[in-house]
């Protein structure tokens, strides 16, 4: 009987994707019999041939999934044999070539199956989402053939590719949305209840607190980057300090989870669209509706800035537009401080609305976002982009090279205050732009009041939260010390705690 091998070669399928060919040596004597993939039977001198199809794998590159899977051990698995054990340290994690498993969980001497895997899945892999303890057993309910890695080896060819730590994303995806256990689906105190989308740098999805039902939306930092220790610090630093933002046209974080070792960030949820939704599916707004989401958005970038975030990503796809007409300025996954400067040179921002000074890795500041909302601008008034190539070279020059043609020669109806507006925020010399949002909105706001438009006062206010604590005279003393401990923490967070004594209610105890 085989029972471990070395993966020789690795070939891709031609005509299924994220399938493998793999041709396996194994220590057998010329000429044994096993069943062969199909179901069959073939006879091999010392190497099997075998497919491998897991959705896991299609996050990666080609290469580096050829590469990962060389590394790993083949291994059969007798029928009956259980191969991870509850309780024991999480050391290996297996991908399943052929045959059918079983999930157990074992609670005070009762075993309860809760899944079964087979081709394509993964067994044990809270090995590489966590430190703890394996929680549950895994046992081959048919003869299985596996390939298997040990944590140890799977950090160190990460640490060697950085697109490989997506293969924990690609597991925790499959997690947060296909586990039939609910603890599975848990991020803190909210639960996911499907996907949203995915983007280059997160996956997105829908949730609910567990205990107020409110709902949210939960962004998922990719392993790639949120396992880079420089990246992850500056990242959470940042969202942190836009979790601090309280503004009707920024969206709000609610929670910041670290979790599978990688970053949630817990969000409010926007009904509505984004605009460049608004711009792709339907007709261009009318010049009203521009200048109120430009204003809007002005009102959002204005507060962060004067709170030191820079959005560093403003365009279409950031701005939304909520179903009763309010704007939301979104992902600020990019945000950072002013005077930060991108050491790496890897663009950060939306191509087409970039800055010259983020192309050239130049240090970036509130004159950066002004530069993207007015390509934005642009893009909503003239139905298209003020250039014309797409092509990452004749975008990149012109952002760095090409003035914007003089809107007064093509639109002669704009009002000067927009066409004053576009021609300033767009300049290639960030000194020659708006020094920042508010300058501009001196510029908007004669159009803004002939068009109708309030300026919003934007006033701190206190919130206030109201709970009611029943209890009977025998609980009080009890309770008065847990009270003074609460009052105390809630004080340290630069809140108050205000207590109103009320007579007996009538409010009956819940038995």
């Amino acid at each position: 009987m085989i029972h471990q091998g070395t993966i020789e070669r690795v070939t891709p399928s031609l005509k299924e994707t994220f399938c493998y060919l793999l041709d396996i040596s194994v220590p057998m004597e010329s000429g044994e019999v096993r069943d062969s993939p199909d179901g069959g039977s073939e006879k091999t001198a010392g190497t099997l041939q075998m497919k491998l199809c897991s959705r896991f794998l299609d996050i990666l590159p080609r290469e580096v999934a050829n590469d990962f899977l060389k590394h790993m051990t083949f291994r059969h698995i007798k029928k009956g044999e259980r191969f991870i054990t509850q309780g024991l340290p999480c050391e290996d994690f297996y991908l399943i070539l052929r045959g059918s498993c079983t999930v157990s969980i074992e609670k005070k001497g009762i075993i309860c199956e809760i899944e079964k895997l087979g081709p394509g899945d993964i067994a044990g892999e809270t090995a590489l989402l966590s430190d703890g303890q394996q929680g549950a057993h895994v046992i081959a309910e048919t003869s299985t053939d596996v390939l298997g890695m040990n944590r140890g080896e799977f950090e160190r060819l990460s640490l060697e590719s950085g697109e490989l730590r997506n293969f924990l994303s690609s597991m925790v995806m499959h997690r947060l949305s296909a586990s039939k256990v609910e603890s599975d689906r848990k991020i803190g105190k909210y639960t996911v209840t499907g996907k949203i989308g995915h983007g280059g740098a997160s996956i997105i999805y829908k949730g609910f607190h567990s205990a107020l039902n409110m709902p949210v939306v939960i962004k998922m930092l990719m392993h790639e980057m949120a396992m880079d220790s420089d990246f992850l610090g500056a990242f959470r630093n940042e969202a942190l300090a836009i979790a601090q933002l309280n503004h009707p046209n920024i969206v709000k974080v609610y929670d910041i989870e670290d979790l599978y070792r990688t970053l949630f960030i817990v969000m409010e949820y926007l009904e509505g669209i984004t605009l460049k939704e608004i711009l792709e599916n339907g007709p261009r707004p009318p010049l009203s509706r521009i200048v109120d989401i430009v204003l809007q958005v002005c009102y959002g970038l204005e507060y962060a800035h004067n709170h030191g975030i820079i959005h560093q990503d403003i365009n279409p796809r950031n701005i939304f537009v909520q179903s009763d007409g309010r704007v939301k300025i979104i992902d600020f996954g990019l945000a950072c401080r002013p005077g930060s400067v991108d050491a790496n040179f890897l663009f950060p921002g939306t191509l087409h609305y970039i800055s010259p000074e983020q192309i050239r890795g130049n240090p970036v500041d509130e004159r950066t976002d002004i530069y993207s909302l007015g390509i934005t601008a642009y893009e909503m008034i003239a139905g298209q982009r003020p250039f014309s190539g797409e092509d990452m070279k004749s975008v990149i020059s012109w952002h760095l090279d090409e003035d914007i043609h003089d809107t007064r020669a093509t639109m002669e109806q704009l009002p000067v205050e927009i066409h004053n507006f576009l021609m300033r925020s767009v300049r290639k010399d960030p000194a020659s732009r708006y020094p920042n949002i508010s300058e501009a909105l001196k510029d908007l706001r004669p159009l803004a009041e002939r068009l109708g438009f309030r300026e919003p006062c934007f006033c701190k206010q206190n919130r206030m939260m109201g709970m009611f604590l029943v209890y009977q005279e025998k609980q009080q003393l009890a309770l008065k010390g847990l009270i003074e401990d609460f009052s105390k923490k809630v004080g340290e967070t630069g809140a108050a705690l205000k207590i109103t004594q009320f007579e007996d209610m009538g409010i009956e105890e819940k038995k």
